[in-house]
């Protein structure tokens, strides 16, 4: 099974920035297509930037311009550079994994099979 561990979440000033960090084990590269989405109290969780397998990325309109993903495709480390935070940023990221059916669908949440414990982000 595939094992993703995040790490790097925390509080940032509204304009600050985060960086965070995803660990997976147990596939093999190109497999599978990566993903970061996030979850604010009382909302659903959305898709926020994700790498699909021939590592084009793609984003959300409401971070575009403002986050960066990336894949080292050497140590298997899917990284979001969070720039530019505002309070509407607050939220439990989750990095997935998954094999979502079209390029259209791939920040679903329902088309990504694993997932990491999450790590909150918080802007004030």
């Amino acid at each position: 099974d595939v094992q993703l561990v995040e790490s790097g979440g925390g509080s940032a000033q509204a304009g600050g920035s985060l960086r965070l960090s995803c660990v997976a084990s147990g596939y093999t590269y190109k497999t599978y297509c990566m993903g970061w989405f996030r979850q604010a109290p009382g909302k659903e969780r959305e898709g926020v930037a994700a790498v699909d397998i021939d590592n084009s990325t793609v984003y959300a309109d409401s971070i575009k311009g403002r986050f960066t993903v990336s894949l080292d495709q050497v140590k298997n480390i899917l990284v979001l550079q969070l720039n530019n935070l505002t309070p509407e940023d607050t939220a439990v990221y989750y990095c997935a994994a998954g094999h979502p059916k079209s390029l259209y669908r791939v920040l679903w949440s329902s088309d990504y099979q694993y997932w990491g414990q999450g790590t909150q982000v918080t802007v004030s």
